[in-house]
């Protein structure tokens, strides 16, 4: 389960300032709201550990086909225009989008929301919170976002301006036109 610290009545960390605290504290995921809370979130468990290698992979393996775009592991951050640092589980972000940043800031936080992310729920995740990190990204620009629940089976599809769509236990799930002939096993999810 994470750890919200609600910092900002006290201090307001700058990019700079977030960047060196993360860089001190490898061993702790942290992310930073809009609103300046601290979020610490543990290591992940072997079967969730698992499964988010699962998804890395092959999305990793789809992205090395087609070299549409680039694509991140859980330890990238994201400073969404909003303020927020997050970190998705899988993300991902066109070509284009990846050549326009300057050498500097791809060695940074990332300026910018990905184009697509993928959140697993773990076994200590609050569902409601990430469903609220969804729906964050979606604001920031995100155009296709999949939260993946392996307690229910369900895949839950963020797009932009339409209604969050709920799939009971699909056996694949699709990149649709943002990752253009992609589609995600998720057999190794459920399993």
């Amino acid at each position: 389960m994470s750890l919200t610290l609600n910092i900002s009545p006290l201090l307001k960390l700058t990019d700079k300032q977030f960047e060196q605290l993360a860089a001190v504290n490898q061993n702790l995921q942290l992310e930073l709201t809009a609103k300046g809370e601290l979020v610490i979130m543990p290591p992940t468990g072997g079967e969730t550990g698992n499964r988010n290698f699962e998804l890395d992979g092959q999305v990793w393996w789809w992205n090395r086909q087609y070299r549409l775009g680039k694509a991140f592991d859980s330890s990238t951050g994201f400073r969404l225009p909003s303020g927020a640092t997050r970190s998705p589980d899988v993300a991902w972000i066109t070509i284009e989008r990846w050549e326009a940043l300057t050498p500097r800031q791809r060695q940074k936080f990332l300026p910018l929301c990905p184009d697509f992310a993928i959140e697993l729920v773990s076994a200590t995740d609050d569902v409601e919170d990430t469903q609220k990190k969804m729906q964050e990204y979606i604001k920031n620009g995100l155009r296709l976002g999949w939260l993946i629940n392996p307690k229910t089976r369900t895949v839950e599809i963020y797009r932009q301006n339409q209604a969050v769509e709920v799939l009971q236990a699909p056996q694949t799930v699709s990149g649709e036109e943002v990752l253009p002939g992609f589609s995600l096993d998720l057999q190794p999810i459920w399993d």
